[in-house]
């Protein structure tokens, strides 16, 4: 086997151990993900209750507080008209103490109110940071499977890229090559051949009427031919 296709064989099996690692992780995430969403939907409304009954804790005990102001507010018009002499002294006072003792009441179902809203609000707080939470992992999750992606297409296309390289090189396409490198040789050797067979088929007669039909440039006689011109006595 060639260094050549040693190494594509090496690049192929890099390849498909990058699709084995990625293509599950890939699974997982998506499923990660999905498991997430599901649980942030959890959240989201457990939230969303427990904001619901913190609030309206708080908004009993604000209630309770404004009747301590007014359960004080009638034990003090009580005690005004027992002194006006508009109410018996007797029933004034025993419905002072009437009122006096549900301003105390409500005194301490307002405190008990405002502790629960607290309880309540505390946990609020802590569901919305997992809220968060989840909702950042979520992210990280979702970058994690655009990260996975983009390798396994890249992984798969460096796989298809190093099978095409191979079977190029397994089909003889560069043995074609090199045939055809040999015709065009032996052509161009042809030619040459047969340019110096046609210079050797050219005699002499040829060279004459080649000179005759030039006209205007006679050729200069050769030495041999004024001899004999002057042998024959011809000028």
């Amino acid at each position: 086997m060639s260094i050549f296709k040693r190494l594509m064989k090496v690049g192929q099996a890099e390849a498909h151990a990058v699709l084995d690692k990625v293509e599950d992780p890939i699974r997982m995430t998506e499923q990660g993900i999905r498991d997430l969403k599901k649980d942030l939907q959890g959240a989201m409304t457990s939230l969303a209750e427990v904001k619901g009954i913190a609030l309206r804790t708080r908004r009993e005990s604000e209630n309770h507080k404004k009747r301590v102001a007014d359960y004080e507010r009638k034990a003090m018009m009580l005690l005004q008209k027992m002194q006006n002499g508009e109410v018996d002294q007797a029933d004034a006072e025993r419905l002072a103490t009437e009122a006096l003792n549900k301003k105390e009441e409500a005194a301490q179902e307002a405190i008990r109110l405002s502790q629960e809203a607290d309880r309540h609000e505390q946990m609020a707080s802590q569901l919305q940071s997992n809220v968060n939470k989840i909702k950042s992992t979520i992210t990280t999750y979702e970058n994690d499977l655009v990260t996975l992606k983009a390798r396994s297409k890249t992984a798969a296309a460096t796989k298809k890229i190093n099978q095409q390289i191979v079977n190029i090189d397994s089909s003889g396409t560069i043995a074609m090559l090199e045939k055809m490198k040999q015709k065009v040789e032996e052509d161009e050797s042809l030619a040459v051949a047969y340019g110096e067979m046609a210079a050797i088929d050219r005699n002499v007669d040829d060279e004459i009427n080649a000179a005759l039909e030039s006209g205007s440039n006679p050729a200069t006689p050769s030495v041999h031919l004024i001899e004999l011109k002057e042998k024959m006595g011809i000028s």
